[in-house]
């Protein structure tokens, strides 16, 4: 079965945009059709971002609240990798997401930040919403 990781942008679009690639895939991966990978920070940081006020237009906290108990519910839980995490990326802040994709071993890092995407021939590839969703529709 296809595994990946997805950035914290690909969840809060999964969320909030409710059509697109990345909600595409949030409801195949509640179906156990994909196994969608997450860790404590990963996680965290999403609780973080999703509580802010300014999403409050596009989600109520109890939305958001549900949305975050799905994902724990129906996503792959693995352990966060130790820091420190390789420099791998022109931001710090994402190179715990290359970190947890090689330790959980999952087919692709799946985002939409232009520092992940920029990447030379990583391991695992990072895609977009759409060339995982792509990925994922031939291997069905």
């Amino acid at each position: 079965m296809l595994r990946g990781v997805a950035d914290v942008n690909v969840l809060v679009s999964a969320l909030i945009g409710k059509r697109g690639p990345s909600a595409q895939l949030w409801i195949e991966a509640r179906i156990g059709r994909w196994r969608l990978v997450v860790s404590p920070h990963l996680l965290a940081e999403l609780d973080d971002v999703l509580h802010r006020e300014r999403f409050r237009s596009r989600a109520t906290v109890e939305e958001v609240d549900s949305y975050l108990a799905d994902l724990r519910t129906n996503a792959e839980l693995v352990p966060d990798a130790l820091p420190p995490w390789p420099a791998v990326t022109r931001d710090p802040k994402d190179d715990y997401l290359v970190a947890l994709a090689r330790s959980a071993a999952v087919d692709a890092l799946i985002s939409g930040d232009v520092h992940l995407l920029e990447l030379v021939n990583p391991v695992p590839p990072v895609l977009r919403p759409a060339d995982f969703w792509a990925m994922f529709q031939e291997g069905r």
